[in-house]
């Protein structure tokens, strides 16, 4: 029942040179923080046989790293068409036609366009880009990496799919209003390492911060679509899709701190570790990001968020009292429908069965996720290291508000978990949640 510590629907990563680096060990270590070498790449290329250069290679490693497919294809739409929509408070917008066709997609432009548009998020035409496009985020992808992505886009087979328009509420159907969005929200710039920090922290902050975009969902959306750097990777509600990314900021709701850089690992590439798995959008980002970048990013992307925690401990003081009659309830729904997996005494049985005590998901400030998953249940994402992950079976028909409200408050109060109760009108509202 672990919604993941990591990221967001829709997650991409990747940045610049040191500045001022003049000698050999230097550019070295810039490519170390920045990008797949080019010979990493052609190894790449030469162990699975594909004869592609070395460019399109990368380009293709960076595009997986930056989550490109989840927007840019729809459902049983043909790769990067673009015709996905998504729903905003604001309206639906639809993701566009990213592919090498002339007329629809951007076979007109050329590598500067495309730099040019991931740098300062405007269209070759000067049109200010929807910031459901993580162009905060992309702004700090280096010219190098932002030419590889292109060269990929330009070797995929074009698709003549006309571009959908938005469907925006007024007046956010006014592109002219970005301006001042853009004058809260936006820093154009390249991602500038720490000299402080390691190469690996670096390369991982590059990834978590550039391509891969994690702030979009681990930050909450104010009313304006925007966020305060103050509050960034603190937790927030993702609009309209109602779960909740967790604080990767505090061990007190959700937090990293006592996790080893392994667990990190393993929830990010596998979907799955001793201390939980990923379901909801995050199970998206790494069924069709995270399993496939290299172990060494994988883990600069843990180290660095490891580092994030503010590390002033865990969740205390009493949980509920154990002698309520919603709690005597909880713990017989428990009985009846959990302890199988998840045992008696709520250790789960790892990898499998993620464990519910002891779990900072199950007792954050927000109950969103463990509400969903009793009522819709899920299966964490089936990925290379993870072929045939074991599901959780929805209960939204087998119980009743107040039963489900009791099990939660159960879950969250129990074995010395400090969650706070659960009422049946918030499980209630969920049941109206979108099913993904």
């Amino acid at each position: 029942m672990r919604e993941s510590t990591a990221m967001k629907n829709r997650i991409s990563h990747l940045a610049r040179a040191v500045a001022g680096v003049t000698t050999v060990a230097g550019a070295a270590a810039s490519m170390l923080f920045f990008g797949m070498s080019s010979a990493h790449a052609a190894q790449a290329a030469t162990a699975t046989t594909d004869t592609r250069p070395a460019i399109v290679v990368r380009g293709e490693y960076l595009a997986r790293a930056g989550d490109c497919v989840a927007c840019h294809t729809a459902p049983r739409g043909k790769l990067f068409a673009g015709g996905l929509a998504m729903e905003t408070p604001f309206g639906t917008l639809y993701s566009p036609n990213i592919t090498p066709d002339a007329k629809y997609g951007i076979g007109s432009w050329d590598k500067d366009a495309f730099f040019k548009m991931m740098r300062t998020g405007k269209s070759p035409d000067g049109k200010l880009i929807y910031p459901a496009m993580p162009i905060a985020q992309y702004t700090k992808v280096t010219r190098e990496d932002s030419d590889a992505i292109f060269a990929y886009l330009q070797s995929i087979p074009a698709v003549q799919q006309q571009n959908r328009p938005h469907e925006l509420k007024f007046p956010f159907n006014q592109r002219e209003l970005l301006l001042g969005w853009r004058t809260l929200y936006f820093r154009e710039g390249a991602y500038q390492p720490d000299p402080a920090r390691s190469v690996e922290w670096n390369r991982g902050a590059y990834l978590v911060e550039g391509l891969g975009h994690c702030t979009m969902c681990h930050t909450q959306i104010n009313a304006l679509g925007g966020s305060s750097r103050h509050d960034q990777f603190a937790g927030g509600l993702i609009p309209v899709q109602m779960w909740y990314a967790p604080s990767l900021t505090s061990d007190k709701d959700g937090g990293l701190g006592d996790w080893s850089t392994k667990d990190i690992v393993d929830l990010l590439q596998a979907g799955l570790s001793d201390r939980g798995a990923v379901y909801g959008p995050m199970a998206e980002v790494t069924y069709h990001s995270l399993q496939y970048l290299n172990d060494e990013d994988v883990k600069a992307m843990a180290v660095y968020l490891k580092a994030l925690p503010d590390n002033t401990g865990r969740k205390s003081g009493p949980s509920a009292p154990t002698g309520t009659k919603v709690f005597a309830r909880g713990k017989a729904v428990y009985a009846d429908k959990c302890a199988i997996c998840h045992g008696d005494e709520g250790k789960g049985n790892v990898p499998r069965y993620p464990p519910l005590a002891d779990n900072q998901s199950i007792e954050m400030d927000s109950a969103v996720n463990p509400i969903r998953i009793v009522l819709n249940g899920g299966f964490p994402p089936g990925t290379q290291r993870n072929l045939q992950p074991y599901g959780m079976p929805p209960f939204a028909q087998e119980l009743s508000d107040s039963d489900a409200a009791a099990v939660v408050t159960y879950i969250r109060t129990a074995w010395g978990n400090h969650g706070q109760p659960v009422t049946a009108k918030e499980v209630n509202e969920l049941r109206k949640a979108p099913l993904r």
